[in-house]
């Protein structure tokens, strides 16, 4: 009964949008790296300014509300780690700004990212202590 009341899902229309816009995010990336090296940046420190200006970008477009509406149709497009990250942080935090900075933004910045945080830590903890006891390095 479900499944007959149930609007049907554009699988091709999603997978194409999110193709388009994560490669318009990726695509961005690539763009800012080559602007970066043509300041004669090492290649290191321009990725970096890269992932910072992603980072930037995405957590700005969230608090303005245009990264929502690029996401309602972009669908996992917009998951492209880096901004999606950003968008993880910055979406609980602006939505519980009213409850002030400790237990507003403060305590519920990290409750999306949060769990991914603990576990990347965790697991690279325990990998590297596998690696230094193993001596696989």
């Amino acid at each position: 009964m479900a499944e007959t009341v149930s609007p049907k899902s554009k699988v091709l229309r999603n997978c194409v949008m999110a193709f388009l816009v994560g490669g318009a995010i990726c695509a961005l990336g690539q763009a800012l790296t080559t602007l970066f090296l043509s300041f004669d940046l090492p290649e290191k420190t321009a990725k970096a300014f890269v992932s910072i200006s992603l980072i930037a970008l995405s957590a700005i477009m969230t608090g303005l509300k245009v990264y929502d509406k690029i996401a309602k149709h972009a669908g996992a497009g917009t998951l492209v780690p880096i901004t999606g990250f950003a968008n993880s942080i910055v979406s609980p935090a602006m939505e519980f700004k009213s409850e002030g900075y400790i237990m507003g933004i403060g305590a519920k910045m990290f409750s999306i990212a949060g769990p991914v945080l603990v576990y990347g830590t965790c697991a690279s903890i325990i990998y590297g202590l596998i690696l230094f006891l193993f001596k696989m390095y």
